[in-house]
C-alpha cells in the first residue's frame, strides 16, 4: 500500500510557509476520465489564502477554490488512485513527485520559477515592491530599469525582503526622537546595508546614519559609489576591522552578517561596550569551539566531522545567547533566510533590556562550559562585564 505521509508532510510545510507558486498533477491512470491535470496555484483574497484547482478536460477548465485548511485532503484526495506525476514549483526548489503500484519518491530540482501568484496580480506582500524601480538594486544588478527583478537574483530580492522584517521588528526598540546610528560590520557588496538605509530613511523618514565596514577597498569604493549615484548622504562605507573600529557617537544598532568565526564575537562585543539598543548577527564559519570541543557524555555525537562541526557552532551560539543575557541583553535565535553562504543560517537578535533571569542564564552558560571543556573568544571580549555581574551578585 502506499504511502503519502511523506508527501503530506512536504504539502504542509510548504503551505505553512506560503512558497508554492504552483502544482501541476498529471499522468491519469484512469484513461476514461474526462479531468487529465489537475492545476493548482495560490492566490489571497482579503488576505485570506485560497488555492484554486483548475480541472482541465479537452473542451474547458473547471474551477474550484479550496481554504488553506482544506488543502492538503483535497490535494491528496484527488491523487489517490487517480494520477502518477506531480510537480510541485516553490520559490526554493521544485518537487518532482513519482507514483507508481508500490511506492511514491520524491525527487528535488533546483527552481524553474521565480514568483508566487497570490492575488492574481502576482504581487507578494514584500516590503520592496517589485515593479518599483529602485536605484541601488539597479546598479547592483537586482532589478533593471523598469523595477523587474531580474530570474537569478530572485532568491537575494527575497532575503533582501526577509531580513527587513527583521529590521521592522525591531525599530520599536530604537529612539526615533533624535539620529539613529547604525554600524553594519563585514558589510560586503552592502546589499542589505542598502537595504536598511533606503527603508529606514526613504521610506520610513527616519533621521539615521549608516556606516558599513569591510576589509575589502575595491567593495568599499563600489559601495560609496553607489551610495553618492542613489544620494544617500547619511550612509558611508570605511575600510576598516571590527576590533580596531570605534565610535565617539552612539551606536544605537550593531548588525554583523556572516561575519567569520571570532569576527562575529568581536562585533557583539563592541555593541554591548556601546551599550547598543540592538544586535542582529548572523554567525559564519565558526571553528572555534570545533577545535577545542570535548564531552565524555556525547562523544558519538564527535566522532563525525559534520555532525561535530555543526553541534560546535549550535553551542557556539547558545554561549553567545547566554552570555549577551548576562551583560544585559533579551535575546531570541531565529532563523534567516538561505543564503549563498550556507542555507538557513540563524540569526541572533539581542535587545537591551532589564532583565531579572542574569543568574540563570550564567548557570546556563557555566553548565555548558562545564561540559565541553571550551575558552570562546566572546568571554574574552566580554570578560569585563561578566565580572561585574560575579561582583553584583
Amino acid at each position: 500500500m502506499i504511502e503519502y505521509k511523506e508527501l503530506e508532510s512536504l504539502l504542509e510545510n510548504l503551505s505553512i510557509q506560503d512558497e508554492i507558486i504552483k502544482i501541476v498533477i498529471s499522468g491519469q491512470i484512469d484513461k476514461k476520465s474526462e479531468v487529465t491535470k489537475v492545476v493548482i496555484t495560490p492566490f489571497k483574497t482579503n488576505q485570506i489564502l485560497t488555492y484554486q484547482f483548475a480541472y482541465y478536460t479537452q473542451n474547458k477548465v473547471k474551477h474550484l477554490n479550496v481554504k488553506k485548511d482544506d488543502f492538503v485532503n483535497k490535494i491528496i484526495a484527488e491523487i489517490k488512485g487517480n494520477y502518477k506525476q506531480v510537480l510541485i514549483n516553490t520559490l526554493d526548489q521544485d518537487y518532482q513527485v513519482f507514483i507508481n503500484k508500490q511506492d511514491l519518491q520524491i525527487l528535488k530540482k533546483s527552481p524553474s520559477k521565480c514568483e508566487i501568484d497570490l492575488s492574481h496580480n502576482r504581487q507578494k506582500n514584500y516590503i520592496l515592491k517589485e515593479g518599483d524601480p529602485i536605484s541601488f538594486f539597479v546598479e547592483l544588478g537586482v532589478m533593471n530599469y523598469e523595477g523587474k527583478v531580474l530570474k537569478n537574483k530572485y532568491n537575494k530580492f527575497r532575503q533582501i525582503n526577509r531580513y527587513l522584517e527583521f529590521i521592522q521588528d525591531v525599530i520599536q526598540y530604537l529612539n526615533k526622537d533624535k539620529k539613529i546610528r547604525i554600524v553594519d560590520f563585514g558589510c560586503g557588496k552592502s546589499y542589505l546595508t542598502f537595504a536598511t538605509y533606503y527603508y529606514l530613511h526613504d521610506m520610513l523618514k527616519y533621521d539615521i546614519e549608516i556606516i558599513g565596514l569591510d576589509l575589502k577597498k575595491d567593495v568599499i569604493d563600489f559601495c560609496n559609489k553607489i551610495a553618492k549615484n542613489s544620494k544617500m548622504e547619511n550612509l558611508k562605507f570605511m575600510v576598516g576591522n571590527i576590533e580596531e573600529y570605534d565610535s565617539k557617537d552612539d551606536i544605537d544598532m550593531v548588525i554583523t552578517l556572516h561575519a567569520c568565526d571570532t569576527a562575529t564575537d568581536a562585533a557583539i562585543a563592541k555593541a554591548v561596550g556601546w551599550n547598543s539598543k540592538v544586535i542582529l548577527s548572523v554567525p559564519c564559519c565558526q571553528h572555534e569551539l570545533n577545535y577545542q570541543i570535548k564531552s565524555e557524555h556525547l562523544l558519538p555525537m564527535l566522532s563525525q566531522g559534520i555532525i561535530k562541526e555543526k553541534l560546535s557552532s549550535l553551542i557556539t551560539d547558545q554561549v553567545r545567547l547566554e552570555i549577551l543575557e548576562v551583560v544585559g541583553y533579551k535575546t531570541q535565535i531565529l532563523e534567516f533566510i538561505d543564503t549563498e553562504h550556507t542555507p538557513k543560517n540563524l540569526l541572533i537578535r539581542a535587545i537591551k533590556s532589564p532583565n531579572n533571569d542574569k543568574i540563570k542564564h550564567y548557570d546556563n552558560y557555566m553548565v555548558l562550559k562545564k561540559e565541553f571543556g571550551f575558552e570562546l573568544s566572546i568571554e574574552k571580549f566580554l570578560k569585563k562585564q561578566i565580572e561585574e555581574f560575579k561582583k553584583a551578585v
